[in-house]
């Protein structure tokens, strides 16, 4: 995969290269977006007095290529403040994972300083993901695009997304926590007819107890895992990083 992370224009149809949350991803191996939230809908509280900064440096510390981080107060218990902690103490790129679905978003996701925020296909009309990722990729801001299933992967590419995270949980915004374990390998066979060119993520449900494995990620074909619960609730953030990345790398 291409790591060149310059470019901010594509032609129609073309996959767009992105920046340096994109470019973090290209590298070698199956790299982890390590997510800082306190709660969620679903789950209540997880670590409620958790500092952003301190969580942020012990994911560095474990191996993680990319932060993710809840911004919002009500649901997750976040602020912009912790976005801009976590970057500022790691250096890392940082996604701003919140329910965005306007040009506004756009806009303040760019002003707190995130290097890529998050767009669900199914919270939008898919129509408005072109003009926002071409609002984003001029101020410099990766999108990553989350479906839920095979046929909305094939919109999404077909709206030339290039950095996608197929989510197992049925519906985030649920109070009701359902996550399907297989459906990031059940997906991935799809993945023969999308060009390699686009990242592929899988998000929600790893590393849990009797969750979705680290190496049934990598040998599906992923770029990341996006992991949040199992970290945020850990004993040693670190430690389990890199056992999770060691699970990856086991032949």
């Amino acid at each position: 995969m291409a790591a060149d992370s310059s470019a901010d224009d594509t032609e129609p149809g073309s996959v767009a290269v992105g920046h340096r949350f994109a470019a973090a991803l290209r590298e070698a191996g199956l790299s982890v977006i390590a997510e800082i939230k306190r709660r969620s809908p679903s789950r209540g509280a997880l670590n409620a007095d958790a500092d952003a900064a301190d969580l942020a440096s012990e994911y560095k510390a474990g191996g993680a290529a990319c932060l993710s981080v809840l911004t919002e107060r009500e649901r997750f218990g976040g602020a912009p403040e912790d976005l801009q902690a976590a970057k500022a103490v790691t250096g890392l790129p940082v996604l701003r994972k919140d329910f965005l679905r306007t040009l506004d978003d756009v806009r303040d996701s760019h002003a707190m300083g995130a290097d890529a925020m998050l767009v669900i296909l199914a919270d939008i009309d898919p129509a408005d993901l072109p003009p926002m990722q071409e609002l984003a990729l001029s101020l410099g801001v990766d999108v990553l695009t989350e479906v839920r299933d095979e046929a909305e992967l094939e919109t999404a590419v077909d709206l030339g997304a290039y950095m996608i995270a197929i989510n197992q949980r049925d519906n985030p915004e649920s109070t009701k926590f359902t996550v399907d374990y297989d459906k990031a390998v059940r997906v991935s066979r799809s993945f023969a007819a999308i060009d390699e060119s686009i990242l592929l993520i899988a998000a929600s449900g790893i590393g849990v107890p009797g969750g979705t494995s680290m190496r049934a990620i990598a040998e599906a074909g992923y770029d990341a895992a996006l992991i949040g619960e199992a970290l945020v609730v850990a004993d040693d953030p670190p430690a389990l990083l890199r056992d999770l990345l060691a699970d990856a790398e086991h032949d």
